[in-house]
């Protein structure tokens, strides 16, 4: 099995749903970095479940417990080892369901793959596995911080609710925006910056959740501050390897990175990002000045390689597999079965992917930037 991400710097994610604990092991890690508990529970918190009405009733407090490779508050260059323990699982919610197979889950190929599987809460392929992500996103996020690399995540759809604000109030380009920009996120408990859109999502989940079913959505995660160059123009783009962290998150179903699929409609006139020198930049030599594009249908990869203009990619989330409502299927014996899967389950992903997608991008682009200065 595949557990570890990243090339220089690397994540090795362990441990189950239900079991005793959770965590993560950092490898590669630059010496000297400043790095404390609460810089990793700061993001945990966002992630953790039993935060709103609209999220799981389990409450697990994920209290990240730093056990290795951190000194008087400074990072030794050794492997960082990240505990999170388990402290509300339930295994009664899953007894009954432990010898079927549940739609949408990955009961059925894990255990023909390998013979054996956790059938508590889903084990590993469970997405509370996520939670060690999140914890090694934090510390790729401070060694991006060093270079001015900033990334907000924030939900663009549920169900047929879309957020309308336009493209030009979703472009992040300083700062200052980024922070006003998280700032009215963060005042959705679903995570949408549109006040009134967001109410409508929200009244869409409970009512879903009233049915005993579930809805997906789309998020979208930008990052502004990413110097140019990072990436390789064949195998290994930044493009590339960005899509298979997202790929990567539990139930994500696609990924689209600047225009995405809108690109089909557009003639290459339209799509084409024109490129210009800022006034900031003028009469500077070649090798000084800055080049930015008009637009940013790229969404800031151009051949694989980062030019400099904010990334921008969205996920396609698929709705919660786990809900209440009856559903057909068949048990281990291959024997027809009706299940109702009772438990504290999510109605919606989107609001808790975010930070999961703010730590995917943030360990590819922290990945990135290490290898760059290799050339250096």
């Amino acid at each position: 099995m595949s557990n570890i991400f990243g090339k220089i710097f690397r994540i090795t994610t362990w441990g189950e749903s239900h079991g005793k604990a959770i965590g993560v092991v950092i490898d590669g890690c630059p010496v000297g970095l400043k790095l404390s508990e609460s810089d990793i529970q700061h993001e945990l918190d966002r992630r953790r479940p039993g935060q709103s009405k609209i999220t799981t009733a389990r409450q697990e407090q994920d209290r990240a417990e730093i056990l290795s490779g951190v000194f008087q508050g400074m990072t030794l260059g050794t492997p960082i080892s990240i505990l999170i323990k388990n402290q509300d699982a339930r295994l009664q919610d899953y007894e009954k369901l432990k010898d079927v197979y549940r739609p949408g889950h990955a009961d059925y190929t894990w255990e023909a793959k390998y013979g054996i599987r956790d059938w508590r809460g889903g084990g590993r392929a469970s997405g509370r596995e996520t939670v060690g992500r999140v914890a090694g996103g934090a510390v790729a996020r401070k060694i991006l911080s060093q270079v001015g690399v900033e990334i907000v995540g924030y939900v663009k759809q549920i169900g047929i609710v879309k957020c309308q604000m336009s493209k030009s109030k979703c472009q992040i380009n300083s700062k200052i925006q980024m922070s006003n920009f998280r700032e009215q996120i963060d005042k959705s408990i679903v995570r949408c910056p549109d006040a009134s859109v967001s109410e409508q999502m929200i009244k869409l989940i409970e009512k879903v959740r009233r049915e005993g079913d579930s809805v997906g959505g789309v998020i979208e995660i930008i990052a502004i501050g990413v110097p140019v160059g990072l990436g390789e123009p064949v195998f290994d783009k930044l493009s590339a390897d960005l899509a298979k962290g997202l790929m990567s998150i539990p139930g994500v179903k696609g990924v689209e990175i600047g225009s995405g699929f809108e690109c089909c409609e557009m003639r290459g006139s339209e799509h084409n990002d024109k490129f210009k020198v800022p006034a900031s930049s003028a009469g500077r030599r070649p090798s000084k000045f800055k080049v930015i594009t008009e637009t940013n249908n790229a969404g800031g990869i151009l051949g694989g390689i980062s030019n400099g203009m904010p990334i921008v990619a969205r996920i396609a989330v698929k709705p919660t597999s786990s809900i209440v409502k009856e559903q057909g299927t068949v048990d281990k014996n291959g024997r027809s079965v009706k299940i109702k899967i009772i438990g504290r389950h999510d109605p919606c992903l989107c609001p808790r992917v975010v930070p999961v997608a703010e730590a995917m991008m943030a360990l590819v682009l922290a990945d990135y930037y290490l290898i760059s200065r290799m050339y250096k």
